[in-house]
């Protein structure tokens, strides 16, 4: 088997695209697009981040409301955001997207705000 080692990846016709193809042979699939452009993992009550990529910071905007502030920011707040609990009673939305922020509601089954750990992912293309 042959192994490959390298620090960076470049395209050819254009730096920062690259196609890989998918199975059978068909189709192609940009890298750059399938990356997650940010995931945390937050406690549950909203002070602090257990690990994260892509983020700065974490503040408690009360009872199940945690607002992250991205480090790099989206290109604009039409990306796709997934966000999910440890806690398998609680549901978890990303319900306000900006370019340097998001912010996460937990609610329990009942739809009660409810603390809950939290673990988030942006997809999307990056400023």
């Amino acid at each position: 088997m042959s192994e490959v080692k390298t620090n960076k990846l470049t395209g050819t016709s254009t730096a920062g695209s690259i196609l890989v193809t998918g199975e059978g042979n068909s189709t192609t699939t940009n890298l750059q697009q399938g990356l997650a452009k940010v995931w945390a993992k937050c406690s549950a009550d909203g002070t602090s981040i257990t690990d994260s990529f892509n983020i700065t910071s974490l503040s408690d905007d009360g009872t199940a409301l945690q607002t992250l502030t991205i480090a790099n920011d989206m290109a604009n707040a039409n990306y796709s955001s997934l966000a999910t609990s440890i806690d398998s009673t609680c549901i978890l939305i990303a319900d306000s997207h900006a370019t340097g922020t998001y912010r996460l509601v937990s609610r329990n089954n009942a739809g009660t705000l409810t603390d809950s750990i939290t673990h988030s992912a942006l997809l999307g293309d990056l400023a």
